[in-house]
């Protein structure tokens, strides 16, 4: 009696998704996978199987990853050091050699790895293959005393996303392959750029008007003052969190580029816990979700 009790469980976790998986079909999800659960053995197991479920039953994921710890962790062993500004890697062209390495070598190379390990076509992409992130140099401002200009900051070969090809993308996933993109861009004149991996995201789903962009982090999602989880919030809930100091640290370029992404076309932005196993199924086919919802 309790196998067939648990059996009429599961069957109604599956009528629970039905409706989602109906209203999603045909649809693109822009996944941006990084923090914990690209470290996790179980949770990259569990990660590259949910994405394969998302394809066979019709959706169109596309995964962008980052790479942080991994390119922190091999420039420790080949002696050289990291150095941040405002949180944003310095990259001299000996640091740009081994991002490009970890990144576009091994990292992607692990993903496309595990989803085909699981029944999946993933296709492993940077930013160069068929022009598909065009990146120009970014600079950081840094601000000094009142009525003084602000100090532009060089940083190395760090960029910021000048267009994204969508046609390529569209391509693979209409194929029914996967695909699976390093944060990193080309330059007009060929050189390669390090990209925020967020930032890589938002601008993939904008320009691909996907139904959902998913950023997987290590925290619940946005937490209010009482760090309480804030399950919905539209823009300018959004906007007055950042005014008023309650979004701040790592979480305030994360809803910055969700705000960037929805004025860019996506429907929905979702911040959710990568921590937890199936985070982008309980996200994407559950009536409650578990991370924090930004609409316009």
């Amino acid at each position: 009696m309790e196998h067939l009790q648990s059996s009429m469980e599961r069957a109604d976790i599956l009528l629970e998704a039905l409706p989602y998986i109906r209203r999603f079909y045909n649809k693109t999800i822009v996944i941006k996978y990084g923090g914990h659960a690209m470290t996790d053995e179980e949770l990259k197991d569990k990660f590259a199987r949910d994405v394969v479920m998302m394809k066979y039953i019709g959706l169109h994921p596309v995964v962008v990853h980052g790479g942080g710890p991994q390119i922190g962790s091999l420039l420790k062993k080949l002696g050289k050091e990291s150095k941040f500004i405002q949180g944003m890697r310095v990259t001299d062209q000996e640091t740009m050699n081994i991002v490009e390495m970890v990144l576009v070598g091994m990292v992607n190379k692990e993903i496309v790895g595990l989803i085909n390990q699981h029944g999946g076509k993933a296709v492993g992409l940077s930013g160069k293959d068929g022009n598909l992130v065009v990146a120009e140099k970014y600079y950081l401002n840094e601000d000094k005393a009142q009525h003084t200009p602000s100090e532009i900051i060089d940083i190395g070969l760090v960029g910021k996303v000048k267009e994204v090809n969508a046609e390529l993308i569209v391509s693979l996933g209409q194929n029914g392959f996967i695909p699976v993109i390093a944060p990193t861009g080309i330059g007009e004149k060929g050189e390669t750029y390090n990209i925020n991996a967020d930032i890589v995201a938002g601008e993939v789903a904008a320009a691909l008007k996907a139904e959902k962009l998913l950023l997987l982090t290590d925290v619940a999602g946005v937490l209010d003052n009482d760090k309480r989880l804030i399950h919905t919030m539209t823009n300018q809930d959004a906007l007055n969190l950042i005014d008023d100091g309650t979004v701040e640290g790592g979480m305030f370029p994360k809803v910055k580029c969700c705000l960037k992404a929805l004025r860019g076309g996506v429907r929905k932005a979702h911040i959710i816990d990568g921590r937890l196993k199936h985070a982008i199924l309980l996200e994407v086919f559950t009536d409650k979700g578990i991370g924090t919802e930004i609409v316009l």
